[in-house]
């Protein structure tokens, strides 16, 4: 099957599930190429507003927009839905209990050659300190869908990031195991717990077959739900271990990395290598360049994996 962005699933399945209620709206901030709206724009513009490039605006009109009953999705870019408009995520959605979904589109460095500006590995962390904000990286895009389908049937606020690009298959069509707010057992392992979230699930699952070929028992948690934190599956998976292994498209502080360590260090302790971007301004590139440059793939895993053991 060819592959598929994240962020044209949260289209499809917004454009059906709009097509039956009139209640879901689609918002974006100048974004609907970038966030593959266009067709939700195209289908329903009754039931789209374009606010401009005004992310604060964005996200106080959802609001509004979920206080009088509606269901919004607000999409823009991640690095400035989790920046410019984090006092409007705090109060206005968050503390104010609305029922609005926020999506955080070309997330981490899927922006790439436009650098730091265009980065977010800050949002993990920012959105995850706020009292009543959930927050979601799915990992694929069969994926994506199981977590829309829920997300519509509920009415509570939530912090979607995804990126820019089509992204490898993690699971196979008809076999996806997916529950609310529950991690995802790709594969268990004794020797090396590898927990890891959006894009980094896929080379986290192929850095376990390096290590299985090379004798090396590596299980692999899929850590979609990084708020609420699935802390029962991080408990078995570090207690089943020599060590953890901790993988996300972020800094190294506040993110996936350091809420694991906190649950395994209280709960099981065992080693913990967090990889993650550095604490620096990123290289321009790809995204395949950038997690290359950083071994924020299967070899530079599996490497850290084996540092672990040692």
């Amino acid at each position: 099957m060819a592959k598929i962005a994240n962020k044209q699933v949260i289209c499809d399945i917004l454009v059906e599930a709009g097509k039956k209620d009139k209640d879901i709206v689609a918002l974006c901030s100048d974004s609907r190429g970038s966030a593959s709206f266009t067709g939700f724009a195209n289908e329903l513009p009754e039931q789209f507003v374009e606010t401009g490039i005004a992310e604060q605006n964005l996200v106080s009109i959802s609001a509004g927009l979920a206080k009088c009953g509606k269901k919004p999705y607000a999409a823009s870019p991640a690095c400035f839905l989790s920046t410019r408009s984090y006092e409007q995520c705090k109060v206005d959605v968050a503390y104010s209990n609305t029922n609005v979904k926020l999506v955080g589109i070309s997330g981490g460095v899927s922006y790439g050659a436009l650098g730091m500006s265009h980065h977010s590995a800050q949002d993990i962390a920012a959105m995850c300190a706020v009292p009543n904000m959930r927050v979601y990286l799915p990992s694929d895009h069969f994926q994506t869908e199981c977590l829309m389908k829920a997300l519509i049937a509920d009415d509570k606020p939530a912090y979607i990031r995804v990126g820019r690009n089509a992204v490898d298959d993690v699971y196979e069509e008809g076999n996806v195991p997916f529950e609310m707010d529950k991690a995802t057992v790709i594969c268990e392992g004794c020797d090396v717990a590898i927990i890891a979230c959006g894009e980094m699930v896929k080379p986290a699952k192929d850095a376990a077959e390096l290590l299985k070929a090379e004798g090396i028992s590596a299980g692999v948690v899929d850590m979609y739900c990084v708020k609420p934190l699935d802390t029962e599956a991080i408990i078995k998976a570090a207690s089943g271990a020599k060590a953890v292994v901790t993988v996300e498209e972020h800094a190294p502080f506040g993110g996936l990395g350091s809420m694991v360590s906190q649950v395994v260090g209280s709960e099981c302790p065992r080693k913990v290598i967090n990889m993650a971007l550095p604490d620096a301004p990123v290289i321009t590139g790809t995204s395949k360049e950038v997690f290359d440059h950083y071994g924020l793939n299967a070899e530079g895993i599996a490497k850290k994996a084996k540092e672990a053991l040692k």
